[in-house]
C-alpha cells in the first residue's frame, strides 16, 4: 500500500460492483433477536374466567292480515266481508301491536284504483307501512 494519490495503483481505484452483505446480515440478525424477545411479551394476555351465557334469537314473526277488494269495492278482512266504517277501527287496533303486522292486499282486476288508494291511505294514517300486493301468476 502506498500513501500516494493512487494514480499508479490500478487495484485501489476500481469501483466495487458487489454488495457488501456483512452489514445487511448483521442488521437482520439484530432484528430477529428483537422480534424473538418482543413477541412473547406482546402475546401475554390476562387469563379471565368469564361467565357463559346462552341466548336464543327471538324469531317473532309478524301477524299477517289478508285484505281483499272485489270489483264492487267490497273489502274482506281475512275472508270475512267488512263494512267500510269498520275498517278504520280495525286498522287502528292492529297498528298498536308489536311487531307490526303485514298487510297482504289482493285486488280484483276490475276494481277502480280509488278503492285501493283509500285503503292504502287509511293504512298509512295509522302507521302501517308493511303492505304487500298479492297477485296470481300468469298461466301460459
Amino acid at each position: 500500500m502506498s500513501f500516494g494519490n493512487g494514480a499508479f495503483d490500478s487495484d485501489e481505484g476500481d469501483v466495487m460492483s458487489e454488495i457488501n452483505m456483512t452489514p445487511l446480515v448483521d442488521v437482520m440478525l439484530v432484528l430477529l433477536i428483537i422480534f424473538i424477545i418482543t413477541v412473547p411479551v406482546i402475546n401475554h394476555a390476562v387469563k379471565l374466567d368469564l361467565p357463559k351465557a346462552s341466548s336464543q334469537p327471538a324469531d317473532i314473526k309478524p301477524k299477517k292480515v289478508s285484505l281483499s277488494i272485489n270489483a264492487d269495492g267490497v273489502i274482506s278482512w281475512d275472508g270475512a266481508a267488512l263494512a267500510e266504517a269498520e275498517l278504520e277501527p280495525r286498522l287502528e287496533s292492529i297498528a298498536g301491536s308489536e311487531p307490526q303486522p303485514e298487510i297482504h292486499l289482493q285486488v280484483d282486476k276490475a276494481t277502480p284504483y280509488d278503492h285501493v288508494a283509500r285503503l292504502l291511505a287509511a293504512a298509512s294514517r295509522h302507521g302501517l307501512s308493511k303492505v304487500a300486493f298479492v297477485t296470481e301468476p300468469d298461466k301460459k
